[in-house]
């Protein structure tokens, strides 16, 4: 009995051998598996890390695109198309102008009336209002109190996922003024998250330009021309118990752009 047993016990210990190795072999291709998935967590993460934008570059990315505009556009000419709304009628204006606005970098801005219609109070008391501010905000020394950048403002990266706008890919921050002015805003900016540079900004002024009305609610939206962002509408609501609800509108097309040499 035992000699015939003995083939027997000795199938069952290569059997035990074959699956002790086998196991080993599966123990061993999971181990690699893991490792190989660890790895590519890790170089996942890394890539994610990477791609993930930091607050502090971003807000030097956006003075960096500021300053660039600032130090490489010696002067600009574009027309700009004024509407005056009153009430909540945004399809009939009460006033128009249309100007043509030449800026020079150590001049500031000039304006030549093209022509003009509606309101002779609108058009006198509250464009010619606004003229002559964005006239005094363009002056140098002045101008440098009303940059969207970090001397001026606050900024907080409002999230690291890009969100679409007009066909760009952008980046959301909170605004806070570092004063209260008329030309600041409380709101949101988006800027390009290639460049940096500022695709839209919408918000409230941080302080009324009359004590006649509340602060203006203010969006501008921004194009690449010529390579450096230049308004093309801007859009600002007041409403005042006393003068109800204005809305002015200014589009601006044609922009011809000098640089620097």
């Amino acid at each position: 009995m035992h000699g015939r047993d003995r083939p027997m016990r000795e199938g069952v210990f290569w059997i035990e051998m074959m699956r002790d190795s086998y196991g080993k072999i599966l123990n061993f291709r999971k181990a690699r598996l893991l490792l190989r998935l660890i790895g590519a967590g890790l170089l996942l993460a890394s890539f994610s890390a990477a791609q993930t934008p930091d607050q502090a570059a971003v807000i030097h990315g956006i003075d960096a695109a500021v300053k660039a505009r600032i130090d490489h556009v010696a002067a600009y000419s574009v027309i700009e198309h004024y509407k005056v709304f009153r009430g909540g009628d945004e399809t009939n204006p009460a006033a128009e102008m249309v100007v043509r606005t030449e800026y020079r970098k150590n001049q500031g801005k000039n304006f030549t009336i093209l022509a003009e219609s509606g309101s002779t109070m609108l058009r006198s008391q509250l464009l010619g209002s606004i003229l002559k501010h964005e006239k005094e905000m363009s002056q140098p020394g002045v101008r440098e109190t009303v940059l969207v950048n970090s001397s001026n403002y606050q900024f907080t990266l409002k999230s690291t996922a890009p969100q679409m706008l007009n066909g760009r890919s952008c980046l959301l921050l909170a605004l806070r003024p570092l004063r209260n002015s008329p030309s600041l805003f409380t709101g949101t900016l988006w800027v390009d998250a290639k460049d940096y540079s500022i695709v839209q900004l919408m918000g409230k002024a941080s302080k009324s330009a009359s004590f006649l009305t509340g602060a203006s609610d203010v969006s501008r939206q921004y194009a690449m021309i010529s390579g450096y962002p230049m308004a093309i509408r801007a859009v600002a609501v007041t409403r005042s118990g006393l003068m109800g609800t204005t809305t002015i509108q200014i589009d601006s097309s044609n922009y011809q752009v000098q640089q620097t040499q």
